[in-house]
């Protein structure tokens, strides 16, 4: 299939984008727990984490659509990194201490995966540059 490394970028970017968009919901379900907490640090904490996750999600989405979307091999590392560096803190702190159950805990870090395998599997075979 001729075009099977862009095929496979693009579903890898839909991925990243479907990843994004369960972590904005994350940053406001975490947001909304720093508003039941008393104005301390681990308030502030709190709402730290939250912007993070934003972050990390506007970052992701911005390198999917402008560069995985392309297979683009900057941004495969880059959405690797962004997204490898959310999800791994967030199983080494929430998931393997039980703070939230497997399921549906593990739906992000699938999702990372599948976007991962995708991207990976296009840039196997990239796309050469277009000739002017």
């Amino acid at each position: 299939m001729k075009n099977a490394p862009l095929y496979f970028a693009r579903l890898g970017a839909i991925s990243y984008i479907v990843w994004a968009l369960l972590h904005f919901i994350a940053a406001l379900s975490v947001y909304r727990l720093g508003q039941t907490m008393p104005g301390t640090m681990a308030q502030a904490r709190v709402f730290q984490d939250a912007w993070n996750l934003a972050c990390f999600s506007i970052s992701a989405i911005g390198v999917a659509l402008t560069m995985n979307w392309r297979n683009d091999g900057y941004g495969y590392w880059i959405n690797l990194a962004i997204i490898g560096v959310a999800d791994i803190g967030f199983i080494a702190f929430v998931l393997i201490p039980g703070y939230l159950p497997i399921w549906p805990g593990l739906a992000g870090t699938l999702l990372w995966i599948v976007g991962l395998l995708l991207t990976s599997a296009a840039r196997l075979k990239p796309i050469p540059p277009q000739q002017t």
